[in-house]
């Protein structure tokens, strides 16, 4: 058995979840035991008790005890590290800092699915790790090309999504239930690019009496001209994740075309178009890419774009299964997790 040891995130962190976790037991029969080590205290969590919109800087010396105590919870998965053949490192240890991954067991893999350069204080902490890694593993073509000047070996792999879990909700069309449900699912960081969209939202559920938006989320999105009564938020739990989606007639992607954004590796996308969900989303980035590859979702870059798109999937529920039914099979066809863990098994065969 090749032996890995995985530092990751946290527990409930999704790309912990998603680029990691999911892989460790179907890795198995590829002849990989990997070991994951999640910090104690999540790499981002807050400061507890800290108000929320008050800048750290008023409490520096709490904030850096904090970032410390984090880096303590750190040092199993470093021990463990020199246990293993191979370390597997998600993202940085610490948002836009080096802490102890100059002292991690190589070969390193890199894992990066986020424009993670761009978390302060220190920029260049990303390359400084791409450029000790043996391989980086990048979720999208975007993430490749940036990092691809601090390490010769880049490969390519998107965010798996688990297609034996993620289906479509059982022989139900669009509407079915009473409800044109349009859906977003995520974290609260995320949140303002869906608030963003309040005015054809809320439009749209005024011409649409039997419409509602359901959004499921660590924090309830801030909607002041939607009533209550049109919009059912859920707290995130792993268990509920695939009822909520499966609960919605379309999904939406909305992001600004930055940096950041271009970063992205559309899995809120993928998890739609696994479920069978057309999908309404900003052409920014890797989205761009999937909607290049057949029929599975409209394009929106302006704020009519997405009342017109919602119009059009509500007037066209054929269209819209077919849209549904496109996507899943890009889905398993590129995207499957068993697809893309093999891939992963890959990387460590060629380490070991």
């Amino acid at each position: 058995m090749i032996k890995v040891a995985a530092l990751t995130s946290g527990k409930h962190v999704p790309s912990s979840r998603f680029r990691v976790r999911q892989h460790i037991f179907p890795l198995r029969s590829f002849g990989i035991e990997v070991r994951e080590y999640a910090p104690l205290i999540e790499k981002y969590r807050n400061l507890p008790l800290w108000p929320e919109k008050k800048d750290y800087r008023y409490g520096l010396p709490l904030f850096l005890l904090w970032q410390g105590l984090k880096v303590t919870t750190r040092i199993p998965g470093v021990f463990g590290s020199w246990r293993h053949q191979i370390s597997w490192l998600e993202r940085l240890m610490l948002p836009g800092f080096v802490t102890l991954e100059p002292i991690l067991k190589k070969p390193l893999v890199f894992d990066v699915d986020d424009a993670i350069w761009l978390a302060p204080p220190f920029k260049t902490s990303a390359w400084r790790i791409a450029g000790r890694a043996d391989v980086v593993i990048a979720g999208n073509q975007y993430l490749a090309d940036r990092f691809s000047p601090y390490c010769r070996d880049i490969r390519v792999i998107p965010t798996a999504v688990d297609t034996d879990r993620y289906r479509p909700r059982p022989k139900q069309t669009p509407g079915q239930s009473g409800h044109f449900t349009i859906g977003w699912i995520g974290t609260s960081a995320n949140l303002r690019y869906l608030e963003a969209l309040e005015t054809p939202l809320h439009q749209f559920l005024v011409d649409h009496p039997e419409s509602k938006l359901l959004v499921m989320a660590d924090k309830p999105p801030y909607f002041p001209k939607i009533p209550e009564d049109r919009m059912c938020y859920l707290p995130w739990t792993e268990d509920g994740e695939l009822i909520a989606l499966q609960e919605m007639d379309i999904g939406l992607m909305p992001l600004p075309d930055e940096e950041w954004s271009r970063g992205k590796c559309s899995f809120k996308m993928l998890q739609y178009m696994a479920c069978g969900i057309p999908t309404a989303v900003s052409p920014v980035g890797m989205n761009l890419e999937i909607l290049a590859m057949g029929q599975i979702g409209l394009p929106c870059s302006r704020s009519g774009d997405w009342y017109e798109a919602l119009s059009f999937f509500h007037n066209n529920q054929e269209a819209a299964v077919e849209y549904g039914k496109t996507g899943q099979c890009i889905v398993e066809r590129h995207f499957s997790r068993e697809r893309l863990t093999a891939s992963i098994a890959g990387v460590f065969q060629s380490l070991a």
